[in-house]
Formats: structure tokens, sequence, C-alpha cells
């Protein structure tokens, strides 16, 4: 297949969503570049079929890449299309995601250029991003207490940990807190988020995770300290510090990245990653509408996302 290739024959079950810095891989092949119209819009950026040889098998793995920001990082957090993005990667075949994300660390054990893999989620954000696909005529009510994948987590926490002897500090949990922005935080608030138990801070997990959970996706977020956020004594964070962290730490970003995908490459995590453990769980969490209330906008788009489950 050319690497202009705008159609992929097979469904593509791993995603990765990148931030700033992750914009491409090494020692992966692009086979093709999908671009994709939902009912909800179009993706932040094409998605970006992915080939690497399967550390089991040697048979090419296909992977999408989607850039969280755009491929030039024009779209501010509040403006991410995150409904577009996650219906697009599921209608590609993904069932697991990797996010990265840069973050503000809110505790000093957490120092710049460490990993921390969130388990827990705290939301800041005002309620002005999209964050569900169950409205306008079709309500929908999904669990949401564990915002991230346990299984898909601790493969991520191994891969992670195998690499500790070369120079990747890893944080094996942790609570994140997602932020509206694109300011930054004030120093009350910076502390407050402490008093709350944060462990580091972003703007970009949500409405991310919680739009994967609706759509049966298991979805990890990797996060990566650039900075101690305006509480700490060593200064106000900005914009320069955090990509200066970001590109000294870059490499180790990739590595980690991409230990994780020869990870899930693997046959015998085949059943996670295909996220059998969610498979149809909206059938009964987005049943709660009769169908007489269910307006044609909303039934078209669900059954876009869900084709034969309503």
């Amino acid at each position: 297949m050319s690497s202009n290739s705008d159609s992929y024959p097979h469904p593509v079950r791993i995603a990765v969503i990148g931030g700033t810095g992750l914009q491409s891989l090494p020692n992966f092949t692009h086979v093709a570049t999908l671009n994709i119209k939902t009912p909800w819009g179009t993706p932040s950026s094409p998605i970006s079929v992915l080939h690497h040889p399967s550390p089991t098998s040697g048979d090419p793995i296909p992977v999408a890449f989607l850039s969280r920001h755009g491929l030039h990082h024009e779209l501010a957090p509040h403006e991410v299309p995150s409904q577009a993005n996650i219906a697009a990667l599921r209608s590609v075949g993904v069932r697991t995601i990797i996010a990265f994300s840069a973050v503000g660390s809110l505790q000093e054990p957490i120092k710049p250029r460490d990993f921390l893999i969130p388990d827990q989620i705290i939301d800041r954000t005002k309620g002005i991003r999209p964050f569900t696909f169950f409205e306008g005529g079709m309500v929908g009510h999904v669990g949401f207490a564990d915002p991230f994948d346990n299984s898909i987590g601790e493969i991520v926490r191994k891969c992670g940990h195998s690499l500790s002897g070369e120079d990747v500090r890893l944080h094996d949990k942790g609570t994140l807190i997602c932020m509206e922005g694109p300011q930054f935080s004030t120093r009350a608030e910076s502390n407050m988020y402490r008093s709350f138990g944060g462990s580091v801070i972003n703007m970009s997990a949500l409405p991310e995770a919680k739009l994967a959970k609706e759509a049966e996706i298991a979805y990890q977020m990797i996060c990566m300290s650039t900075d101690y956020d305006c509480w700490h004594e060593s200064g106000d964070v900005n914009v320069e510090m955090v990509m200066g962290n970001m590109k000294a730490n870059a490499e180790n970003a990739r590595r980690f990245v991409g230990a994780v995908l020869d990870e899930l490459s693997k046959e015998e995590h085949a059943d996670v990653v295909e996220a059998k453990h969610l498979e149809g769980q909206m059938k009964f969490a987005g049943g709660i509408t009769a169908p007489a209330g269910r307006s044609d906008k909303a039934k078209e788009g669900i059954e876009w996302l869900f084709p034969g489950y309503f």
C-alpha cells in the first residue's frame, strides 16, 4: 500500500492521540491518510495509519495516529473537536486509545520530565466543550467511576517500568485535574488543586476520556510532566518552560509510546485491545429513551457510531 493511500481495508484496533511534541513515531511506516466526516464534524486532523512489525510474528500491525490540537497545533484546548475525534477513531475499528499529554506537576516528587499513568480525574472544565454523544433526543448514561481502563493501564505501566533503566522515571498512579484553559492556573487555584489531592494538571483529558467511555473504547493517558505549575517556588509556568522540557524529553516519550504499542500488538492482549470487556455496554446505557422520543438527528448520530445497536 502506498504512503498516499486515502483508504485502509482492515480494522485498526489501536490509536494514539498525540499532543504537543508527539507528532510522529520512529520506526513506523505511514501507509494511509484517512479523512473522515462524522455526524459531529471532522476530526482535529486526518487519521494517519502507520504500520509496524508485530513483535511476535513480524506481520504489519496498523496503528491510527491523530493530532489532538491539529497538524500545526492550531486548536486551543476548548476548540478540540473531541466528539468527532473519538467517533472517527471508532469508525475505523479503534477499540484502544493511548493518549499522550503534557501536564503540570502538583506534587514535589513528580519532577519535570517524569511520566505518570493517572487512574483518576477531577473535572474542572466549565461545560463549554461538547462532552457526550447522547443528547438532543437520545439520553444515555455510562459509568465513569474509573475513567481510565485498568487492563490497558497495567500494560502501560509494565512498559514504562521496563524502560526505567533508560532514564524514564514513572509514577504508577495519580489524580489528574483537567482544567479549562487556555490560561494556566492562578496560584490560589494551583494550591486548591493540591488540596484536592491532585497529582498533575492538564487541559486535554476531558471530554476525551468521557467520550471514549461512551464509545466503548479502552482509554489510557500517559502524562509527561513539563513543569511544577505556579504553586512551586521554582517559578511561574510559561510556554517556553513547557516546550523546553517537551523537547528535552521527546525521545523518552517516543520510546515509551513505542514500547506500549509493541506490547499491545502481542496476540495475548487481543481481547483487551479489542475492548471485549466494554462491548455492548451502551446498548443498555443508551436504551433509556423510548423510541417515540428519539429525534431523527440523535438517531442518525448514534446509528452512525453504533450500527445496529438501536
